[in-house]
């Protein structure tokens, strides 16, 4: 901690700490809740931030943060502050305080903040230069500097009134979240953290432990045996739980990372697709084989996610007026049984996981599977056709940053991209989705009614890879433009997954299982580059494991030379480790980059 004899001294005192450091302001009068000071002054998310009476910036943001200071000092004129404790010290960030608030009267260039003092000029001064400054919501928290006697009395009043550790904890929980979640899971989970968090646990370790405990939950399941799924079912709402944990530990002690970022985003389809995985095998091993019901469950719920994705980006930043449909919605949110029976019905992770858990201590694979299937099934129905409604109801006009987002989903490899540099776009509301579901379905077709092994086969997925580069050959800006990722999604699973089914070699579907989940993993690691704001994966990634059109042609070709020839599962499998070695060494290198966004994901709901 530095103390400033004057505004003035505080910009010099600035200046001179070294550039990569995080520094802070903080008006020595401040009166207010240590977790409002961690608010404003700790997160790592954003480059600059505010409280009243405290400013923070870290190392990109120290340059305008300077500027804005010298501009600010002017017009604020010098005093003589006396020091106080930095309160923002949980971060390895560098305090700098602070200042003095001048009592002369600002020039007219000022921009007269609603905080007048050093901290707060500062802010709108940086916010005038271009230089975003997050404000975080304290609610309840008190954070003020009390101008006279009376002012500060209020203060202190409300700082004695309100409890700032239970208003921490509260606010470690997501506002939005499942049933099941809400009332089953966060009501002690957030104890838990808060454990965590005073013996020094970070999120990634939780999040770590909770993949570990799904993976061993695997492991109890494959033995078949009804003791081990009865264990698998405990160890997988252990998971959960632990799940649940590691973003509240991250809310509650404000550790946002990059690495969390990437762990977060992707354990969680991880631990329930091996889950699958260890059902299957338990279930061959207690003599009957569900492993296309598994990759059905996986394919179903990936496709799943994808629809909401898509969407989502979408309308990201789309400017439209609200349809009917998405007032009724929001009419419906105001009744508080609606809100939580539309949350349920379309089965969020909270509730399927403890679907999972229940189903498999008492029952078989194979129900948990069917039970599955059919839940996502109707959950998939109600979600799609909601948001079809809301965009046919609606005129929405999509910017080029939503039309890039839908074209990196929609994981168009050389082959179409090849077509779409030659080919017309094509023109009409809804013929760019008419194509891709048009090349979908044949391509579907031809897996499942052709003679296993066909060429015709082969020759469908030539259609499918023309009508595919058709559809991404134009923007994606019409209003249902967003379906063409989730049916490129859709065709390539369930092509692999009905080629596998009818080959009738042994272990090809297991193999498909592999090459399905490394696709998927590189599905997901795009949605969640585009969500952190850092783009899609680099375009030689997608050119190396084929795009989805290539992969889908591949797996047909591979189908066609190798009939009946324990090949196909060769191939299968060789196929799904190359793929994964690449996204994988990508990926890991990307999210423990510095060019990743300091984050930590929310979840999905789904």
């Amino acid at each position: 901690m530095l103390t400033a004899a004057d505004a003035g001294d505080a910009a010099a005192l600035l200046a001179a700490v070294p550039a990569g450091r995080r520094v802070a302001l903080v008006d020595p009068r401040f009166v207010g809740h240590l977790h409002a000071l961690r608010l404003g002054l700790t997160d790592p998310r954003f480059p600059a931030a505010t409280v009243p009476g405290a400013l923070t910036a870290q190392a990109e943001a120290r340059p305008a943060l300077v500027r804005a200071l010298q501009r600010t000092t002017a017009a604020v004129g010098a005093g003589a502050p006396t020091a106080v404790p930095e309160a923002g010290t949980e971060t390895a960030a560098e305090p700098t305080t602070d200042q003095a608030t001048g009592q002369t009267a600002a020039p007219a260039a000022d921009p007269a903040p609603e905080d007048p003092t050093l901290p707060g000029r500062t802010a709108a001064a940086l916010e005038a230069e271009g230089t975003p400054v997050h404000r975080p919501a304290l609610g309840s928290l008190v954070a003020a500097v009390p101008a006279d006697a009376e002012q500060e009395a209020a203060a202190v009043a409300g700082l004695t009134s309100v409890d700032d550790e239970a208003v921490r904890l509260r606010s470690a929980v997501k506002a939005h979240d499942g049933f099941f979640t809400t009332f089953c899971i966060s009501p002690y989970s957030r104890y838990i953290a808060r454990w965590c968090a005073r013996r020094g646990l970070t999120p990634n370790q939780v999040t770590t432990a909770s993949l570990i405990t799904a993976l061993v939950a695997a492991g109890a399941a494959a033995t078949g045996t009804r003791g081990g799924y009865v264990a698998a079912g405990i160890l997988l709402l252990v998971s959960f739980v632990l799940d649940c944990t590691d973003g509240q530990l991250a809310r509650y002690s404000l550790q946002y990372s990059t690495m969390g970022a990437w762990l977060d985003a992707t354990f969680d389809r991880a631990k329930e697709y091996a889950f699958y995985a260890g059902l299957a095998i338990g279930a061959v091993r207690g003599g009957d084989d569900v492993w296309t019901l598994a990759l059905g469950a996986m394919v179903l719920q990936a496709c799943r996610h994808v629809v909401d994705f898509s969407f989502n980006e979408a309308n990201h930043d789309a400017v439209a007026n609200t349809s009917p449909t998405a007032a009724l919605s929001n009419k419906l949110d105001s009744v508080g049984w609606t809100v939580w029976a539309r949350r349920m019905i379309v089965l969020p992770i909270g509730e399927r996981w403890a679907m999972i858990a229940v189903l498999t201590a008492l029952t078989t694979p194979r129900i948990v599977f069917y039970a599955l299937l059919v839940g996502c099934s109707l959950a998939a129905c109600y979600t799609t056709a909601g948001r079809l409604l809301r965009s046919l109801t609606r005129k929405a006009r999509r910017t080029d940053r939503a039309a890039q987002a839908l074209a990196d989903l929609a994981d168009s490899g050389p082959l179409a991209q090849a077509v779409a540099a030659v080919a017309p776009g094509l023109r009409g509301a809804f013929t760019v989705p008419a194509a891709a579901l048009l090349g979908a379905l044949v391509m579907i077709g031809s897996a499942l009614f052709l003679p296993y092994g066909s060429w015709l086969t082969v020759a469908a997925a030539g259609v499918y890879v023309l009508l595919s580069g058709l559809a991404v050959a134009r923007p994606l800006k019409g209003a249902l433009d967003w379906l063409v990722p989730p049916v490129f999604r859709a065709a390539e699973y369930v092509t692999i997954l009905v080629l596998a089914a009818r080959s009738d070699v042994p272990h090809a579907v297991p193999a498909a299982f592999g090459l399905v989940s490394a696709v998927a993993y590189h599905h997901y690691d795009t949605v969640y580059r585009i969500r952190g704001g850092t783009g899609a994966p680099p375009g030689w990634l997608v050119r190396t494991i084929g795009g989805h059109e290539g992969r889908t042609a591949l797996v047909a070709v591979l189908a066609a030379v190798l009939t009946h020839a324990s090949g196909f599962t060769t191939a299968l499998t060789a196929l799904a480790v190359a793929v994964a070695l690449v996204v994988l060494v990508e990926s890991i290198r990307f999210w423990v980059s510095s060019s990743a966004p300091a984050v930590h994901d929310e979840g999905e709901l789904a």
